[in-house]
């Protein structure tokens, strides 16, 4: 069983199935960051309070998580093991040599967006998780959302630099949504068709989705 995931073939199944954990948290993370261009704040202040405090959802929270720095530590480590080897990366597809700029880069994105990761963990993460973040009045719950739209009003080269993180994140996307189904044996002429159709749809709306939230705060506040 090990010399299967120690195979070219294990490698990219592992990465492919932490691939899906990262999509999955990216469609969560999306869905309760798109909260706050809706009323007030208070429903984002709800939704993250939420995840902060009922245990189920901050399980889910922490395995989607763990998924999503699992691929990331995964990718550095087959990455350094194949430059050692070989000038070709785990993105080359096994169904032809011609791929496109994000395939043949996918490690280069992924750092570049682990990077912006780390920033913006420190920037919101820890400081809700670990109480420097303001709270709403005559409650416990933090006012994550003052914390969040006041940094995107206050800091426009964040803006920048979540706008772009955003755009790298889509074609990190682009490439790696239909591969991870192809790994996984979804790899027919049809299906592939399909899901690379989808695939671009999904990296759209989550590149889109993402680079709204520092507009709206950058041109409406």
């Amino acid at each position: 069983m090990s010399g299967i995931f120690s195979s070219s073939l294990g490698k990219k199944l592992i990465m492919s199935i932490s691939g899906l954990f990262l999509m999955l948290f990216l469609v969560v993370h999306l869905t309760t960051n798109l909260l706050l261009l809706v009323g007030d704040g208070g429903l984002y202040n709800k939704a993250a309070h939420a995840l902060a405090t009922i245990p189920l959802l901050r399980i889910v929270e922490y395995l989607l998580a763990f998924g999503f720095l699992f691929h990331i530590v995964y990718a550095t480590i087959i990455t350094l093991k194949n430059r050692r080897t070989r000038p070709v990366g785990y993105s080359k597809t096994t169904s032809n040599q011609v791929t496109t700029w994000s395939s043949r880069n996918m490690y280069i994105l992924g750092f570049a967006i682990f990077a912006f990761l780390v920033m913006h963990l420190i920037n919101f993460f820890l400081k809700l998780r670990f109480g420097e973040a303001p709270y709403v009045e005559g409650t416990k719950m933090h006012d994550s959302y003052s914390l969040v739209s006041n940094f995107f009003i206050q800091y426009w080269w964040y803006n920048l630099l979540y706008i772009v993180s955003a755009i790298l994140l889509g074609l990190h996307l682009s490439h790696g949504f239909w591969s991870a189904f192809q790994t996984i044996g979804l790899n027919n002429n049809k299906w592939i068709a399909r899901l690379e159709v989808v695939s671009y749809i999904y990296a759209v709306i989550i590149a889109v989705g993402f680079t709204m939230i520092p507009l709206y705060f950058w041109f409406f506040h």
